[in-house]
């Protein structure tokens, strides 16, 4: 996937790379410092054995198989029994809030406990290491890990957080390490200083991250001109991600080939959505684009309410910047100087013909 821009510039470059070379069986928790904020994260699941994208929306409680597309990049028309393979990595979208200083999973996924299961396996080989038994334990009050009984629902606590970055709204990707990766691979793949994975991540040195680890990368979202009384504000999207959103009527992509700015279009699959038209133009409807000289309108997603969807007619000058303009002579330029020249030779033939007078 293609990598969003740097969140801070790399202040002090780092003179080593942390190689990856020990398996790991413990999950790690993001920080999230906002109590009670809520927001929308992915994670790495790493199917253990073949499956399907209906298996996996079904375990993660996922409400839309449309979800899961997005986040995947995936094309829209893409089926739920679309075949994902043993070791395929695909990302899950979640709810996330932040309580007690971490951010955990917002009420899914909930896993209904069936004969034999234990929380070991729960955790390892259903949900691949995301979590760990104890932090399942810990999430559902589980006295005694050896007594849960079939039926019983389990909520899985995802990690996640919403905490700016850098004074950055960003989306928290919760991205499983493959052995042999590097600190200095993955911020570049990410574009993130790694400066800013080994705080967010508390990384010392290379004894602190290892193989199948789930690590806190911020992905950079695209700017939107969304609203902030919008049902879906602030409708973060990250790079090479979409969202369908006003009741399925909008698809929004973020595209690093435009920019880093949110592109929005009818979603095409809810017959019975309005024509989408500008607000301010009779003529453009959402996410067309008229020029006229070297001015581009576009008609750009604004957000939406219980009855509206909202836009906005957005103008970009697409003119060629003016020159420069020239900067008044300095002291010791040649203009300075021969105007020096002349007051000299002026002030030397008022003296010479006040001589004859």
């Amino acid at each position: 996937m293609s990598s969003p821009k740097k969140l801070t510039p790399l202040s002090i470059p780092l003179l080593f790379i942390i190689t990856i070379t020990i398996t790991s069986t413990s999950a790690k928790t993001f920080r999230c410092t906002t109590s009670g904020a809520t927001c929308q994260s992915v994670v790495d699941y790493v199917s253990p054995n073949r499956t399907t994208l209906a298996a996996i929306q079904s375990l993660f409680t996922v409400t839309h198989l449309r979800s899961i597309l997005g986040a995947n990049n995936l094309p829209l028309n893409t089926t739920a029994n679309t075949t994902v393979a043993a070791q395929e990595k695909v990302r899950i979208p979640f709810p996330c809030i932040c309580r007690n200083g971490t951010g955990v999973s917002n009420g899914r996924p909930v896993y209904t406990v069936v004969p034999n299961d234990g929380l070991w396996h729960i955790a390892a080989e259903v949900f691949s290491n995301i979590v760990t038994s104890v932090e399942i334990q810990a999430a559902n009050y589980i006295p005694d890990p050896d007594l849960i009984k079939v039926g019983q629902n389990l909520t899985i606590p995802l990690p996640c957080s919403c905490d700016m970055v850098g004074g950055e709204a960003v989306v928290h990707y919760g991205h499983e390490v493959a052995a042999g990766s590097s600190i200095e691979g993955i911020a570049l793949q990410y574009n993130v200083p790694q400066e800013t994975l080994m705080q967010l991540n508390n990384l010392t040195g290379p004894q602190d991250l290892k193989a199948q680890d789930i690590i806190d990368v911020p992905l950079r979202a695209c700017s939107s001109k969304v609203s902030n009384n919008s049902l879906d504000y602030p409708l973060l999207i990250p790079s090479n991600a979409y969202v369908v959103t006003a009741n399925t009527c909008v698809k929004c992509k973020c595209d690093t080939a435009m920019n880093l700015m949110l592109q929005c279009e009818p979603a095409g699959i809810n017959s019975s959505c309005p024509l989408i038209q500008c607000h301010g133009s009779q003529n453009l409807l959402l996410g067309n684009t008229t020029s006229s000289g070297c001015n581009a309108t576009t008609c750009s997603y604004a957000g939406y309410n219980t009855t509206t969807i909202q836009t906005m007619l957005d103008s970009v000058s697409t003119c060629p910047a003016p020159p420069l303009a020239a900067a008044p002579p300095g002291p010791g330029s040649s203009a300075t100087t021969l105007n020096g020249w002349r007051v000299v030779i002026f002030i030397n033939a008022v003296m010479f013909c006040l001589l004859f007078v």
